[in-house]
């Protein structure tokens, strides 16, 4: 009787890691993919900001996202994130202040700016866009962190292409390890332990 519920146990990690590392390569495969078509909005996904200065990597988010939003794929940009620490900015006001200096209108800009993690971000960004009749969208994020927005998204019923910033890290085992880590939090969200 030991020896089969070790059998099983060994079986079951086994299959558990096989889903883990083909979750993983899909993460890397959608890090690489670029989709980027016309849609209802841009919708960038917050990171750091530093005293009302958006951090390197949001940077670089927010100028893909401008990018797009230059070459006319969507009519507006939707900016997230919330404080994180921060007394007085949010991440998503940075990117909206960000956007707003480089020339879009105040009117194509909206701001989710409560959420503190990827899921809440995007379940608010989500909900935005229902109210506002809004059903498709260009998610820019980091490689490694569009698989996820996606999923997450796209279970919210919304049509969803990923296009994810240019540069990021270029150490490839960081680039694993990254992977790994949104795969973790992909399967903990579906099995409804949101992070």
């Amino acid at each position: 009787m030991r020896r089969a519920w070790w059998i099983a146990s060994c079986l079951a990690l086994l299959a558990a890691a096989g889903v883990l590392l083909q979750t993983v390569l899909g993460i890397r495969r959608q890090s690489y993919l670029d989709e980027a078509r016309p849609a209802d909005v841009i919708l960038v996904l917050g990171a750091a900001e530093y005293r009302g200065r958006p951090s390197p990597v949001l940077k670089a988010r927010l100028d893909h996202g401008l990018e797009l939003y230059r070459r006319r794929l969507a009519p507006r940009i939707l900016t997230t994130g919330g404080a994180g620490g921060d007394p007085v900015f949010t991440e998503a006001a940075v990117g909206r202040d960000f956007l707003r200096q480089r020339g879009v209108p105040a009117e194509a800009i909206i701001v989710e700016a409560e959420g503190e993690s990827t899921l809440e971000s995007a379940v608010a960004a989500a909900e935005i866009m229902r109210r506002m009749g809004l059903k498709s969208c260009v998610v820019v994020s980091d490689g490694y962190h569009v698989f996820r927005a996606k999923k997450i998204l796209e279970a919210r019923g919304l049509v969803v292409h990923g296009s994810p910033r240019p540069g990021g890290n270029s150490n490839p085992l960081r680039q694993w390890w990254l992977c790994l880590r949104q795969a973790a939090g992909y399967w903990l969200w579906r099995v409804g332990i949101g992070l």
